[in-house]
């Protein structure tokens, strides 16, 4: 049967509707169903699953990318066990969040090394899955789950491409140390990458508005990081830059390739009002595509991606947040297919 881009998709289709299959598609995507350390609203290893749904009633022909499906598209089925982890995970992080960190507490101390060591799992899990897949010459998106999950993703491109760009959308700079004591935390992906990815030459957050002082010192004076603050951003616009100018210059800062890490929450909270940790201010949505897009018109290539922290409404009225998500995944993997051609 000849595919048809316009008409309905089937409930039991792929993403976006497509049957494509991890050996035919160009675009892999693989999904992490985890959240052990999210901090304030959870919900996050949901988010898989809620784009996926969404997905199907997209429609398939962008009007910047053109027909980003007709390269194909697949995303791999949720592994049970990583779900199981995570479940495990959240529930010995639980108190210790409540505490507010493990402080000397034996038990409490006990209970990071487990959850740290169920990261480990899940580090070892994606290797798994995204190298083979690099080295097939798929392009490999990770979606989250908490902004933990792309650790090994990101460790992975940067091994295959030495000198990587990261392109970190956010309304955190997630530099945080182990932060409440977990060394996987949510809001350490970032350190994480400063420690132990070397390959990783640059960092260029976009959209940070919620951040401590120390994290500030690392953006200030680590030279492998620069970011472009959300009252920054603001106050060009506010003194008459144009975006494309803006965004020009954040793109300017990154290597010839970029791995797009985006935690769903750089967006303005009105696209995505039940991420776990909202803050007011963000980018929107054509702010956001603005940057793939400038990314692919200025040379550079992405060649890899995540995107996280998408939490479906907790009363299950609204699909509001996997709509965006599944939008902007849409839009990511059109620019990025652009900028590889």
């Amino acid at each position: 049967m000849t595919f048809d881009p316009g008409a309905a998709a089937r409930p039991d289709s792929g993403i976006f509707g497509l049957d494509a299959t991890p050996d035919d598609a160009r675009v892999v995507l693989v999904p992490v169903p985890f959240e052990a350390t999210v901090s304030y609203g959870g919900g996050a290893s949901n988010g898989p699953a809620a784009i996926l749904a969404a997905s199907r009633q997209i429609d398939l022909f962008d009007l910047e990318t053109g027909r980003p499906y007709a390269q194909g598209i697949a995303m791999l089925p949720e592994a049970q066990e990583v779900r199981a982890w995570s479940e495990e995970a959240r529930r010995l992080a639980e108190p210790v969040i409540a505490a507010g960190g493990p402080g000397d507490d034996p038990a409490l101390r006990a209970a990071c090394a487990q959850v740290d060591a169920l990261g480990d799992r899940v580090n070892a899990w994606l290797e798994a899955q995204v190298a083979p897949l690099l080295a097939r010459g798929k392009l490999v998106g990770v979606i989250g789950g908490d902004h933990s999950v792309p650790f090994a993703s990101i460790a992975a491109h940067a091994r295959r491409h030495p000198g990587l760009g990261v392109l970190h959308i956010d309304a955190h700079a997630d530099l945080r140390r182990a932060y409440e004591g977990f060394r996987w935390s949510h809001a350490s992906i970032m350190w994480n990458v400063r420690e132990h990815v070397p390959d990783v030459a640059k960092v260029v957050g976009v959209g940070f508005r919620d951040l401590s002082e120390e994290e500030h010192a690392i953006l200030t004076d680590d030279e492998r990081f620069e970011a472009f603050h959300d009252p920054w951003l603001e106050r060009r616009q506010q003194d008459g830059a144009p975006w494309t100018e803006v965004v020009a210059e954040v793109v300017s800062r990154l290597p010839r390739e970029v791995y797009v890490s985006f935690d769903i929450d750089g967006l303005d909270p009105v696209l995505c009002p039940s991420t776990g940790t909202p803050v007011p201010g963000g980018l929107s949505f054509s702010g956001a595509t603005s940057l793939f897009r400038a990314v692919a018109e200025s040379g550079r290539r992405i060649v890899g991606f995540d995107l996280v922290e998408v939490a479906p409404d907790p009363s299950g009225r609204s699909e509001w947040d996997g709509n965006v998500a599944a939008r902007m995944l849409y839009k990511l993997i059109g620019f990025a297919l652009r900028s590889l051609r």
